[in-house]
């Protein structure tokens, strides 16, 4: 990845953004809607975002895997969104999970409700660092009962694959052990 002049200006503002954003796109735009405008607006920003790992100029991407997804941890721990932790679950499917992750509103159940704008920050970001696209679902959410959020990535195909096995009904280790 090349940077493309200074690291994008960032500001802090309180976590209950992402419920209050969400409450009133619903509002006005209903629930898919409201999804599909979370998801592709946070696919902007994490695209934007990704010069801002570099800290010192170097390629994140370019670091052994350790060190990667130990500095992709740090800049979501440093800005408030919780500490992500990285399961390399399958050759093709890698998992990002969070017991603390922001856009979970602490304290709610509703089956509805995942962390949208995340899955796609998520998106855009590692497609930036990859250098091409890198498709990421959720496939848990505190908001939704679950201990954690979780989210798979890897390629758009094997993503869309997983995604159509869950639908299917499949439990996900047996969706991943298909892939």
């Amino acid at each position: 990845m090349e940077m493309k002049g200074p690291a994008p200006r960032e500001v802090a503002v309180p976590v209950s953004i992402f419920g209050s954003l969400r409450g009133e796109l619903e509002k006005e735009a209903g629930m898919l809607p409201t999804v599909h405008a979370l998801h592709n607006a946070g696919y902007r920003v994490g695209s934007a975002a990704a010069p801002t790992l570099s800290g010192n100029g170097e390629d994140p991407a370019g670091l052994p895997q350790g060190a990667f997804w130990s500095r992709l941890s740090d800049f979501f721990q440093k800005r408030g969104w919780g500490t992500l932790r990285h399961d390399p679950a399958h050759a093709g499917v890698g998992i990002l999970y969070s017991s603390d992750w922001a856009e979970a509103s602490e304290g709610t159940m509703d089956a509805d409700a995942s962390c949208c704008f995340s899955t796609g920050f998520l998106s855009g970001l590692l497609s930036e660092l990859a250098g091409g696209p890198v498709a990421v679902l959720e496939i848990g959410c505190r908001t939704r009962g679950a201990d954690a959020c979780r989210f798979a990535f890897g390629s758009e195909q094997v993503i869309h694959d997983l995604y159509g096995r869950l639908l299917d009904g499949a439990d996900f280790d047996g969706a991943l052990a298909a892939l």
